[in-house]
């Protein structure tokens, strides 16, 4: 689909020299000679690469959909993800980047989000919060004050959060899966 260059908003992606990009900030900008335009953070969904770039109104860009589709998460073997079709049980393997830095909060038959284009996978997408049990913390302290203290717990999948000083060793904790941040207690 066809767009206006001054249409363009951050998180559209479009294609623009042969490749995707994702728009991250926008600024429209209007000199004092010559015509206004929209100045543009570009990043590549395929490599991470940066790119600013000034698109005028009169520019036609393409604008790009793309598919997305829930998958149950099967198991990891090396660097490649395996994943189940809910629908049609079709089993499809994926690199392990495309899930980033969350990849470590994936449990089996978890269900993910894998956005595609043109039947290629281009990242998957966890639930934006996982259950796990505390594995190990340090014990809590008479007298520490509840306001803005943490302490360091071992979670049951290996990673190292801060949680406040009241959870304790087998604790089942909610953690947010963008930013490995504890969330809350779980209520389970």
């Amino acid at each position: 689909m066809k767009i206006n260059g001054n249409a363009i908003r951050p998180g559209m992606i479009i294609e623009h020299q042969n490749r995707l990009w994702v728009a991250r900030r926008t600024m429209h900008t209007q000199p004092g000679k010559g015509g206004a335009y929209l100045q543009v953070e570009l990043k590549d969904i395929r490599t991470g690469t940066k790119l600013n770039e000034r698109f005028r109104a009169s520019e036609a860009v393409e604008r790009v959909r793309l598919d997305e589709k829930e998958y149950q998460y099967l198991y990891a073997d090396g660097d490649m993800l395996t994943l189940m079709d809910q629908e049609t049980y079709e089993q499809i393997n994926v690199p392990r980047e495309l899930a980033g830095d969350a990849a470590v909060f994936l449990q089996d038959g978890m269900t993910v989000t894998v956005s595609s284009y043109e039947e290629e996978p281009l990242s998957v997408e966890l639930p934006e919060s996982v259950i796990l049990e505390v594995t190990e913390t340090e014990p809590t302290v008479k007298g520490q004050t509840a306001a803005a203290s943490y302490k360091p717990a071992l979670l049951e999948n290996g990673v190292r959060i801060m949680v406040p000083p009241h959870i304790e060793t087998g604790t089942r904790v909610v953690v947010m899966t963008a930013d490995q941040t504890y969330l809350e207690r779980a209520k389970d």
